[in-house]
């Protein structure tokens, strides 16, 4: 029998839209045919591919006003931000085409023969990156756009010259449809295989399960929690072939406020910092989390400041039940503590319960740093608006409590260069072994989607500290170096031809060249 889901408003929790569940038996036939688009030459064409990238890119550009107005019904995101996201998504499809016309992303190396090299003669050996194979990708909730069908797991593939399935999510299903929709016909517009691209809609988790088993997926990006990231990821080591998992998962992207920032500029951190908590939910992958905090007359005021900003937030809407019942679950284990401090207040006279939809107040707690130094829940996520202040009373006791931070996709250092300069020396040392990004006097939401971009981090906030999942770098999850040693010129790759007849940027015997 043919199993059925309904998409769901958060803004009032009523059903919408109903959608066939995939079945296994369509994983099956998907990852057949991608494995057969990865044999097929024409996906090998850079070009070709870099005209699917920007005919994907136009077209979402000319489905704005459906793809926005489905996607805020399924979400409860703003227009506005939904448009920026759709804006995002489109610019990195172009952005990873540009990339595909620049032609240096295969990372070209030649070393010339050398017989009188010590202390074994060098033969000629050229290297280059190519393309995994067929990736799965699974969307995420909080980003239904830059993050899902044709987010930047799927572009980046796409232009490393492997083909995608998509797992779409049940949150915003809708969305997913009318995205795949203009991927496959800038897939067929370009004159690519059927199956380079493709999309299964699932609530329940057996199909997702079915395509990290699929013998013919050669790795997964996916973005959510660490319970599915890491459930993901060990379904994929225990395959027969295993295979790489690029799982973006929890962080609680610490931040850090001297005393002499706050003399500075308290306010303008107060409104910086309840923005990013507050916005879209607070359901970013990079909203800070955990803030350190001095203890004394500037803390406390720092604190009452970001308290009166939270209050005067209307509560938020959040993505699904899920997310809403966790966030509840979380709070009320904090909340519990007696170490822990309500700071910002419900709305008078209505209480979470009185919410319509999926809703939850911006709000803040705050507890003595010297309570985390041994770790626990106060280091933990709280996916939602919600914020806890660890009040330190001098720098032993914050590096004491530093110290006990896992993995972090991202932390924050608001200081005052002169008057701090030691402990901000001391405080980058610390933070940067912990994070895949550090950001100064500025807030970790708002990631750009440039070359020198990193969005990992050490584990529990990705599966693999070596990449990243947003810019331009992101393509090289999907490829794997090949030498070829002595190789006759008939069977060399473009790439790596004598003459460098694509005129791409090369290393040779050491040196950049595109001679």
């Amino acid at each position: 029998m043919t199993q059925t889901f309904n998409a769901v408003d958060p803004r009032s929790g009523t059903a919408g839209a109903e959608f066939r569940e995939a079945a296994p038996a369509d994983v099956a036939a998907t990852a057949a045919l991608a494995s057969t688009a990865f044999a097929d030459p024409a996906l090998g064409d850079d070009a070709a591919r870099a005209a699917l990238l920007r005919g994907a890119a136009a077209r979402l550009r000319g489905a704005e006003a459906e793809v926005v107005a489905v996607a805020g019904a399924e979400t409860g995101l703003p227009d506005a931000r939904l448009r920026s996201e759709l804006a995002r998504t489109a610019g990195q499809l172009d952005a990873f085409a540009a990339l595909l016309d620049a032609g240096d992303h295969v990372e070209a190396i030649l070393d010339s023969p050398d017989p009188d090299a010590t202390p074994i003669p060098r033969p000629d050996v050229r290297r280059m990156l190519v393309p995994l194979g067929p990736v799965a990708v699974f969307g995420a909730s909080n980003f239904p756009l830059a993050f899902s069908t044709a987010g930047g797991d799927t572009a980046s593939a796409l232009a490393a010259g492997c083909p995608v399935v998509v797992k779409g999510h049940p949150s915003h299903p809708g969305t997913g449809e009318l995205v795949a929709r203009e991927l496959r016909a800038a897939v067929a517009e370009a004159g690519l295989p059927e199956g380079t691209f493709a999309h299964l809609l699932a609530a329940g988790a057996e199909v997702g399960e079915t395509l990290v088993d699929a013998p013919e997926i050669a790795a997964v990006g996916f973005t959510g929690s660490t319970a599915a990231g890491r459930a993901i990821a060990d379904r994929a080591a225990r395959r027969p072939v295993p295979i790489p998992v690029y799982a973006e998962m929890g962080s609680v992207n610490p931040m850090v406020v001297t005393r002499a920032a706050l003399e500075a500029r308290a306010e303008a951190i107060a409104d910086g910092l309840a923005a990013s908590v507050s916005n879209f939910g607070g359901q970013l992958c990079t909203k800070p989390g955990v803030v350190f905090v001095p203890a004394g007359a500037e803390g406390d005021a720092f604190a009452a400041a970001l308290a009166e900003r939270l209050d005067a937030v209307e509560p938020s809407v959040l993505l699904n039940r899920r997310v809403r019942d966790a966030l509840a679950a979380s709070v009320q284990a904090l909340a519990a503590r007696g170490d822990v401090e309500p700071l910002a207040r419900p709305k008078a006279g209505d209480g979470a319960a009185g919410f319509d939809g999926y809703r939850h107040q911006p709000t803040a707690y705050q507890a003595p740093a010297a309570a985390a130094a041994t770790g626990g829940d106060l280091l933990e996520e709280h996916f939602g608006p919600v914020v806890v202040l660890l009040r330190y009373g001098g720098e032993d006791e914050l590096l004491a409590a530093l110290g006990q931070l896992e993995g972090q996709l991202s932390a924050a250092l608001h200081a005052q260069p002169d008057t701090d300069a030691a402990l901000l020396a001391t405080l980058t040392g610390v933070l940067a072994g912990r994070v895949g990004r550090l950001v100064y006097d500025g807030f970790p939401t708002g990631v750009a989607v440039c070359h020198a971009m990193h969005h990992g981090g050490p584990y529990p906030a990705t599966s693999a500290p070596l990449h990243t999942s947003v810019g331009m770098t992101a393509i090289r999850r999907f490829q794997r170096p090949v030498a070829f040693q002595a190789a006759p010129a008939a069977v060399l790759p473009a790439a790596l031809r004598d003459g460098n007849p694509l005129g791409i940027w090369r290393r040779v015997d050491g040196e950049l060249s595109r001679a």
